[in-house]
Parts: structure tokens; C-alpha cells; sequence
């Protein structure tokens, strides 16, 4: 296999791929500017990357003109915010045309959503102790962007309210606690049906992180399938080898293609851009295997 090209299929290979399709930047809760995230990307040996910020696609431009400088291939993208069954579910958009069609305008009620959530988030968390929340949210993400949880985390940490971020979320922004909004989301199957409209395909994100039984991760995978999803991230990050096989099971039984990415967010924690678990051997093809993507990630291996 040429060095820069990407697998055709997960064969269990113990090299590790040049691929990251899970990333983010200043353009929503990152810390680096898109194009240090692709000089980053650079420097780690990749050659395929998609930027995939919350709710917005700002950054794409800076980060394309960058990949150009670095000789990386580019994959525009977006994280989504949506709900199912009461559950903050993020679906992945891979966008190879860009942001189009009934995308353009959700990205748009997005921006929107984020603003309104920000200020219900902010007086919860006023009545936690935290003066002044959203004041100090903005502050800590220090740009005009639209405010995340984890800008609320880090300004509980600098109040001395919690002692960490992780902290911050356990304890007050986590999944059922007071900082937890999901109101303002819109569906899971609308959301894919904008990346649809757009030329792109859905992934499910980091599917393993929701503390989902089997059982109802299966009913999550069968309404993303349903509303017309075509992949989830098989690997985010770094996670348990054998819930990995069983993950890739349950994509092979329902005809998903299988993504990787690191969720990176900022330099200095465990995650960098590239690093993930292993993809262990299976059936499921890769995401970039998609015919949606075949103009743009090319390089495949046969």
C-alpha cells in the first residue's frame, strides 16, 4: 500500500491510519485556530482530516487554505447537536460540497440555539453559585463564537467552584444535570436529513460514550440507520478493544460504514490529532469508502 494511501478495508493492521475525521477548532470549543489544527495535523503525519466544529462550518475556509499550504487533503465537516429519546445525540457531517440546501439554514437556527441554551445553561448555573455565568463563559472562550458546555466547565474551574473540567461535567453539566440542555436540539433524523440534503453522510458520533446499554444503542443505530445515516464512529478516541469488535458488529448487521476520528479538542490532554485505538479486523467498510466521498478522499488502497 502506498504510504499515503488509506486502507479499502480494516484488515487489523497494526499501522496506524493517516486519517482523523473528528477534530475541532477555536471555531466552536476548540483551543487552536483551524489552520494551527492542520499545521498540528501535519506535524502528526496525517494525510486526510476532516475540521468538525459544533453547529458551524466557520472554520472550513481557513482550514482549506492551510491543508492546501500543508499538502493535506481536507474533508469539510460539522458536529450537530440533536436529541433522541431525551439524549444528546452529535452526528457528524461529512460534507464533500460544502455547506448547501437545508443545511445551510439549520447551521443557521443552530447558531441560534446555542445562544438561547447558553443563557438557560447560565442562569441554572448562577443558581449553583457561579455569578455572573455567562459573563464568565465568554471570557473563557474569548472570541465572539457561540458558547458549549465546556466553556461553562472551564469558567466553574477558574471560580474555584470545581476542581477540573471533568469535575465541572459530573457534577453539573453531565447528561441530567442542571447545566444539561437539550430543549433547543433539533431531532436526530432532521439533522441527518440536512447532511443528506447537502451531498454528505451522516455519522453517528462516538456512539460508545452515552452509557448505553447494547440493547438501546442498537435502537439508537436503527433510528440513525432509518433516517437515513450511512455511518458511525467506530473508533473515537481511545476505548475498550472488545466493545470496539462488538461495535463493528453491530455496523456490519445494519449496513453502516465505520469512521475514526480523536474528538480532539486542545493539545496537552490525552487525545492528539490521529490518536485513537486500533481498528480491529472487520467487515465493515471504512467511511471514506462511501461513494459520496470517493471525489474527495482519494488515495484509497485496493
Amino acid at each position: 500500500m502506498p504510504m499515503n494511501a488509506l486502507p479499502a478495508r480494516f484488515e487489523g493492521e497494526s499501522t496506524p491510519l493517516s486519517i482523523d475525521l473528528h477534530m475541532h477548532s477555536t471555531a466552536s470549543d476548540g483551543a487552536l485556530p483551524p489552520a494551527e489544527v492542520v499545521a498540528l495535523c501535519k506535524a502528526r503525519g496525517l494525510t486526510h482530516m476532516a475540521l468538525t466544529d459544533h453547529d458551524t462550518m466557520a472554520g472550513i475556509d481557513e482550514a482549506s487554505a492551510a491543508a492546501a499550504r500543508e499538502g493535506i487533503r481536507l474533508l469539510p465537516g460539522t458536529e450537530l447537536s440533536t436529541r433522541w429519546a431525551g439524549i444528546n445525540i452529535h452526528v457528524v457531517g461529512l460534507l464533500p460540497e460544502g455547506p448547501r440546501g437545508t443545511l445551510v439554514a439549520g447551521l443557521a437556527a443552530q447558531a441560534v440555539a446555542r445562544e438561547a441554551r447558553a443563557e438557560l445553561i447560565a442562569r441554572r448555573l448562577e443558581k449553583l453559585g457561579l455569578e455572573n455565568a455567562l459573563v464568565r463563559a465568554r471570557e473563557q472562550a474569548g472570541s465572539p463564537r457561540p458558547l458549549g458546555r465546556p466553556d461553562f466547565a472551564r469558567a466553574l474551574v477558574a471560580a474555584g467552584l470545581v476542581p477540573d473540567v471533568a469535575t465541572a461535567f459530573r457534577k453539573h453539566l453531565g447528561n441530567g444535570k442542571a447545566g444539561d440542555v437539550k430543549t433547543h436540539w433539533p431531532e436526530l433524523a432532521e439533522a441527518v436529513g440536512w447532511v443528506l440534503d447537502a451531498g454528505g453522510v451522516a455519522v453517528l458520533a462516538h456512539p460508545m460514550r452515552h452509557g448505553l446499554t447494547r440493547r438501546k444503542r442498537g435502537l439508537l443505530l436503527d433510528a440513525f440507520r432509518a433516517a437515513g445515516g450511512q455511518a458511525a464512529e467506530l473508533v473515537s478516541g481511545f476505548q475498550n478493544p472488545d466493545a470496539t469488535r462488538d461495535l463493528a458488529r453491530q455496523l456490519q448487521e445494519r449496513g453502516l460504514y465505520a469512521s475514526v476520528g480523536s474528538d480532539f479538542h486542545f493539545p496537552g490532554g490525552h487525545l492528539a490529532p490521529g490518536s485513537m485505538s486500533p481498528v480491529p479486523r472487520t467487515a465493515t467498510p471504512p467511511v471514506w469508502a462511501h461513494p459520496r466521498l470517493a471525489g474527495l478522499v482519494d488515495g484509497v488502497a485496493a
